[in-house]
């Protein structure tokens, strides 16, 4: 194995408690860890989230299938100041600071230790506030080392080897590997496994989770008489968090040894209606989908994402907060990826642009009225004697949409399905056409509507240039003032417009015209026209 003295940080030690104090929500700090796998450099399929307990001690455990850490990335992560995420086809990383795993995994407890598997290389790094305290540092050092695929060690140096055996849960080599192989259990030869103990307690000496109650979940500790039907239980449960930590998941989370029911919360609402938004700073518009919630009428609000991660869950607007109650029951999700989030991702920065929102909100609870209005006078309309609000009514989801256990797609299902099987393949799909894991997604609504939006724009424009040039052309034609190649430049001109327009629009029969004859032009210049 290659190693050295536990690297260096400019930063004291104290500052790895206050830079965890940003997440005041322990979920918020899992959510940190999540995303660090759910990111495209990473490339997680599935990550499992566990408790366990090591020599009595309470653990949180975290480990996907991803691609792993090089030792180099591995650096980066346990450091401060690096942040290297970076898009990937359709799939755009969450955070910026390249801070996520140094405030999550503190914010939960005082130690932690990453075990990563690449191809090449196995690689163990500490990150602990006990080892810190216990020698004294002045400023935060991470032992690391990195083992080769053969086993083979260098014998110099190996000062992080014996900083980690000595300060962490593992005393031995053996125990170490018997962790990097854990994660070959996955099914897969690379991935990455963090496990954080000396968890942060209550008051009361308690570890601020209760992992007793249920056995598949891991809750938040609340008093009874904080819970009420009026709370979400994405607010204590995170099994329920995690349901909706993503607009589209595409990774899945299994939560000690079950798998979360991910959900596509804009397409998990009834009597769904779409709206759109430009802020003044925008040179596009921004979609907001309205429905009710068709599990409880009293979670409602705004649900508010930002790059498909989820920033404020059930913001209640106005219109909700006073005492006529209007818009119970409703939910809206928008995607602001015009606004940026705060270090913890809970909240958005107090920025001119977030000020400018503000006007946005306001004519949000105008439009949200304007549909809970709309929804019941309908209502009315289709059941005049009908004396029970639409809230108190039992709904189901306007649309069914199911991911596919093996290839991750989501495929939309015919609407009167109502159960579905524990694990669903694609292979199973009512529907054909999308029977194959091989077959990409079908498109939702609106990214029908984008793309249908962006096909007609760019065509717009290039129906606009090409009658500007065939103007101009025909122009210098009948003044007599077409160069030597001018004609020769109207005709194919004329041609490939004949081309083009048919491509769009296979009715139109043009394989007999003389392309040196004005007639043409007429006909081109008014489909032309047509389309743009």
């Amino acid at each position: 194995w290659q190693t050295q003295p536990p690297l260096g940080s400019k930063q004291i030690p104290k500052f790895l408690h206050a830079n965890s104090t940003s997440h005041t929500w322990p979920f918020s700090a899992i959510a940190e860890l999540i995303d660090n796998s759910y990111d495209p450099d990473v490339r997680a399929r599935q990550i499992w989230i566990d408790w366990t307990r090591i020599r009595g001690l309470d653990c949180l455990s975290f480990m996907d299938n991803g691609e792993g850490l090089t030792r180099a990335r591995l650096h980066k992560m346990l450091s401060f100041g690096f942040s290297e995420k970076k898009a990937a086809k359709f799939h755009i990383p969450i955070g910026v600071y390249g801070n996520g795993f140094k405030s999550g995994s503190m914010r939960l407890g005082k130690d932690a230790i990453v075990f990563s598997k690449t191809r090449d290389t196995m690689s163990v790094g500490l990150l602990s506030q006990s080892y810190l305290e216990a020698i004294g540092a002045q400023r935060v050092l991470v032992p690391m080392i990195t083992f080769r695929r053969d086993g083979h060690n260098h014998v110099e140096d190996g000062g992080s080897l014996r900083a980690i055996l000595t300060h962490s849960l593992f005393n031995s080599e053996k125990e170490l590997f018997t962790e990097l192989r854990a994660i070959s259990a996955a099914g897969t030869t690379t991935g990455t496994r963090i496990i954080i103990w000396n968890l942060r307690t209550t008051a009361n000496g308690e570890t601020e989770f209760d992992f007793d109650t249920d056995k598949y979940d891991i809750l938040i500790r609340v008093n009874i008489s904080d819970k009420s039907n009026m709370t979400p239980e994405s607010e204590y449960s995170l099994r329920a968090y995690c349901s909706i930590l993503y607009l589209k998941p595409r990774m899945q989370i299994i939560i000690r040894g079950q798998r979360v029911k991910s959900q596509l919360i804009s397409k998990s609402l009834a009597h769904i209606a779409q709206d759109n938004y430009r802020p003044s700073f925008l040179n596009k518009r921004v979609r907001i989908t309205f429905g009710y919630n068709t599990k409880s009428k009293e979670h409602y609000g705004i649900m508010m994402y930002h790059k498909n991660r989820l920033i404020k869950p059930y913001v209640k607007v106005s219109c909700q907060c006073k005492a006529e109650r209007k818009g119970v029951g409703v939910i809206g999700v928008i995607e602001c990826n015009f606004l940026q989030p705060t270090h913890n991702k809970q909240d958005f920065d107090d920025t001119d642009k977030y000020r400018c929102a503000q006007l946005f909100i306001t004519l949000l609870v105008i439009k949200l009225e304007e549909y809970w209005n709309e929804i019941r006078y309908k209502r009315k309309k289709e059941d005049p004697k009908c004396t029970v609000a639409i809230e108190d009514v039992l709904k189901v989801p306007d649309q069914v949409w199911v991911q596919c256990d093996s290839c991750l797609k989501w495929r939309r299902l015919p609407d009167a399905i109502t159960e579905l099987p524990d694990k669903w393949f694609c292979s199973m799909n009512y529907d054909p056409q999308f029977r194959s894991c091989l077959v990409e997604e079908e498109l939702e609504d609106e990214e029908e509507d984008q793309n249908a939006g962006e096909e007609k724009s760019k065509l717009s424009a290039l129906c606009d240039q090409l009658r500007s040039q065939l103007a101009e052309l025909r122009e210098q034609s009948q003044r007599g003032m077409e160069e030597k190649d001018d004609s020769s430049k109207l005709r194919t001109l004329r041609l490939n417009l004949s081309r083009l327009l048919v491509s769009f629009i296979p009715s139109l029969h043009l394989e007999h015209v003389d392309y040196n004859s004005d007639v043409i032009d007429t006909i081109l210049i008014q489909v032309l026209e047509n389309i743009s």
